[in-house]
């Protein structure tokens, strides 16, 4: 017994050296936005020698879906053991990853400007986590990614500012056509959608990801890194398939992957590896 117990402290001796568990998460912090009238909640996730060394990092600003918060990446996600192993396989570089809550904003500027979501992301939540934390401030050293809600935001959000960052991940993307739009505004999504983009169209279509990629000037294409996920099941898959399409027709470089699954954390989970893999090759490649 007392050999089996000295064998586990050399295996946690081990496995803390390797550095699958020498990173350090913190969850549901918060920094007050002037913008929203409220605190603004975030998680996020330091490698493990961010407390030995006095280098910056560059960072990823992973974004979580609907009626999810800021944990979730972590709680059923387990983004933390999937972080550690990469960076520890070396198949993804040290970096920063932070969550934020964005509640059900769909991470747009709400239409009437009560919630302007966007413009706090990026006047006082990127400055807030640049001044708070030794991250890169850099367009090559800033990635952004996704999942449903979160991946049309982090699509929205690269093709809004395509100077900030290098990568885009959009995982299962919500990304809807107007018929959808449509539909979902008549009934299964009517009390949000029309809060958030109010009543007509023209709210809508300056946050549509498949109007403005069809819009995109050919001669000023967005240099940025795309790689985008989604299951041969998932009910998101048509609108995914579109911007793959337009994307195409463009000559919009972009990975398009399509794998066996559905909406789902199991289906996130595996899509997370390849993430970090992708948007560390844009960190070394910028």
């Amino acid at each position: 017994m007392k050999n089996k117990f000295h064998l586990f402290l050399i295996l946690c001796f081990l496995f803390n050296m390797a550095g699958y568990s020498q990173s350090t998460v913190f969850e549901s912090l918060s920094f007050e936005s002037n913008k929203l009238g409220r605190k603004v909640s975030y998680s996020i996730y330091l490698p493990s020698d961010y407390n030995t060394s006095k280098r910056n990092y560059p960072v990823l600003y992973l974004l979580h879906g609907y009626t999810d918060n800021e944990t979730n990446w972590i709680q059923m996600g387990q983004m933390k053991t999937i972080a550690d192993r990469a960076i520890a396989n070396e198949e993804a570089v040290p970096m920063i990853i932070v969550m934020p809550d964005a509640w059900d904003t769909w991470y747009i500027n709400q239409y009437d400007g009560k919630a302007p979501y966007e413009d706090m992301f990026f006047e006082e939540l990127i400055p807030y986590m640049e001044k708070t934390y030794r991250i890169r401030g850099k367009k090559e050293s800033r990635a952004i990614a996704g999942l449903s809600m979160g991946g049309y935001g982090s699509f929205l959000y690269s093709l809004h500012h395509p100077d900030m960052f290098c990568a885009c991940a959009p995982l299962s993307a919500a990304v809807f056509d107007d018929t959808v739009m449509e539909a979902r505004k008549a009934r299964s999504h009517k009390d949000l959608f029309n809060r958030l983009f109010g009543p007509g169209d023209e709210h809508w279509q300056q946050n549509n990801v498949l109007k403005i990629l069809s819009g995109w000037d050919q001669n000023d294409l967005p240099k940025i890194r795309y790689y985008i996920d989604c299951g041969d099941d998932d009910g998101l898959l048509d609108g995914n398939m579109q911007v793959h399409q337009i994307m195409r027709q463009k000559g919009i470089k972009h990975e398009f992957r399509v794998r066996d699954g559905g909406h789902s954390w199991t289906y996130w989970r595996t899509a997370l590896p390849e993430v970090l893999k992708f948007v560390s090759q844009a960190f070394c490649r910028s």
